[in-house]
């Protein structure tokens, strides 16, 4: 190996036993992924859960699961169930944007005011 090579090894490994410095930027970092997470956390679910949802009520036309299910007619129940499922993946945007802004109204004024301290540190 190439003496830069061991080197850049040795640093590599030696970092990962080194305590991290934390600086005003890790929390600014933080906080968005607070403001963040949860509206992605619900929007991903909801938004499963609806896909999940329409296509059941697709499977309940299309196939025999309502046969299974012992259902005599499907096509109502399956309707029903596909509209809701619809309804709930047209929902999944405004509600996403709803909570999002909510957390940004909350958590805004500290990510603003760190964010200005950082700046004015340049």
């Amino acid at each position: 190996m190439v003496n830069n090579d061991q080197e850049f090894l040795i640093q590599q490994i030696r970092t990962q036993y080194t305590e991290a410095e934390h600086t005003e930027l890790d929390k600014l970092k933080a906080l968005d992924i607070k403001v963040n997470r949860p509206a992605h956390v619900f929007a991903y679910t909801y938004g499963t859960v609806s896909a999940l949802v329409m296509g059941s009520g697709m499977s309940l036309i299309m196939t025999d699961i309502g046969a299974i299910l012992g259902l005599q007619e499907t096509l109502v129940p399956g309707i029903i169930t596909g509209v809701v499922g619809m309804v709930m993946a047209l929902t999944t945007y405004p509600i996403y944007k709803k909570i999002l802004s909510r957390r940004k109204k909350k958590y805004g004024p500290a990510i603003l005011a760190l964010s200005e301290k950082l700046m004015e540190n340049k």
